[in-house]
């Protein structure tokens, strides 16, 4: 590489840094500190998030909705949560005025507490982390962000790419601060930025539905929207709706039911092929007479929804279990570190040259 073009890599690479790095840093940082803070929230709010009666029979769907309509209203939306595991409470999310996650008694659906949108520690990072406390405007920021990091890698490994592999991993640690610095960043980068690539651009394919739409057109496939309704008044069970459902794919698992005024009452279920956690495969139903409206397995969705089987759980580190979430809480923290440290060498750059002219102006 040319000396004038390693120049012009530079300075895109050190000007994205600096215009996006907080950004990006923030981004990551608040990613990795989920990875440990949202167990730990559930340690110290076990009120919340702990059944009081492990093991105890289940309550019945529709008692779970009886309980939150009664807390607020028929017109609100839900997205009920069922246990995960025998230890675990009923969650439901909550749209409407009020905004947030209520926390239900899965044996009897009382109401064990409530959260709004951002309260708490977590949600608030976690909305900081999902659109930067913008709300739907902040992801397509994310989408931008991404794009930035992209080049950032690219620029950073052209950079980095040795004449001599013999001293493509050197880090020296006794040669002053600033070169110590400099070598961490470029082997964090060098190292860990592929995984930091996939982290970034995972979290915006989900944060921004123009990406999924995309992959789906370039793939040549059509979205099937929801199925409609009409007559839809009265409330038909969701418990013989889950039977149903449960006949139907008869291994799986109900991952969610989103309910919605004037809509399809829709089944979220996880089929032992998903990878999603929580699976995507869908069964809708008719809120007032419990009819079967539309079936979707989750392999057979468009290619960008069904891109998120993998992407999620490939953003989360579900999809390689506990190491695969330490790496990618690895990679927040390198994140992080790399836009700290590329921050801190150009400003010790900039203050060397101030020095320097400095220095030559006041030559005798």
């Amino acid at each position: 590489m040319g000396v004038a073009t390693r120049r012009w890599w530079l300075r895109l690479h050190r000007w994205l840094g600096l215009g996006l790095g907080l950004a990006l840093a923030t981004v990551a940082l608040t990613g990795a500190l989920l990875v440990v803070l949202k167990p730990l929230d559930q340690r110290l709010n076990a009120q919340l998030f702990a059944a009081a009666t492990p093991g105890a029979p289940a309550a019945a769907l529709d008692a779970m909705r009886a309980a939150v309509v009664q807390r607020y209203g028929a017109q609100a939306s839900f997205t009920l949560r069922p246990p995960r595991a025998a230890t675990d409470t009923f969650w439901v999310r909550v749209g409407g005025p009020w905004h947030g996650t209520a926390y239900l008694d899965p044996s009897n659906a009382r109401l064990l507490g409530q959260r709004g949108e951002a309260e708490g520690a977590v949600n608030w990072l976690f909305e900081l982390h999902s659109a930067l406390l913008l709300g739907e405007d902040g992801k397509p920021l994310l989408a931008v962000l991404a794009l930035a990091y992209l080049l950032l890698l690219a620029t950073g490994l052209l950079l980095w790419w040795p004449r001599d592999w013999r001293q493509a991993w050197r880090l020296r640690l006794d040669a002053g601060t600033t070169r110590s610095l400099f070598d961490l960043h470029r082997l964090a980068g060098s190292l860990l930025g592929l995984a930091i690539a996939v982290s970034i651009s995972s979290g915006a394919y989900m944060a921004w539905r123009p990406l999924s739409r995309f992959v789906t057109t370039l793939a040549g496939d059509t979205p099937a929207p929801p199925p409609r309704v009409r007559n839809a008044v009265g409330q038909a069970s969701l418990d013989a709706m889950a039977r149903t459902a449960r006949a139907l794919f008869p291994q799986s698992g109900i991952g969610y039911v989103q309910l919605a005024p004037g809509a399809a009452v829709r089944f979220r279920l996880k089929l032992p092929d998903d990878p999603h956690p929580t699976g995507l495969t869908t069964v809708w139903f008719h809120p007032a007479s419990g009819e079967l409206l539309a079936v979707r397995r989750w392999s057979e969705l468009e290619a960008g929804a069904r891109g998120n089987s993998y992407i999620y759980p490939l953003h989360t580190g579900e999809l390689g279990g506990p190491a695969h979430e330490a790496l990618n809480a690895l990679s927040g923290v390198a994140a992080a570190g790399l836009g700290v440290t590329g921050g801190w060498l150009w400003w010790r750059r900039r203050r060397a040259r101030a020095g320097a002219a400095a220095a030559w102006a006041v030559r005798p």
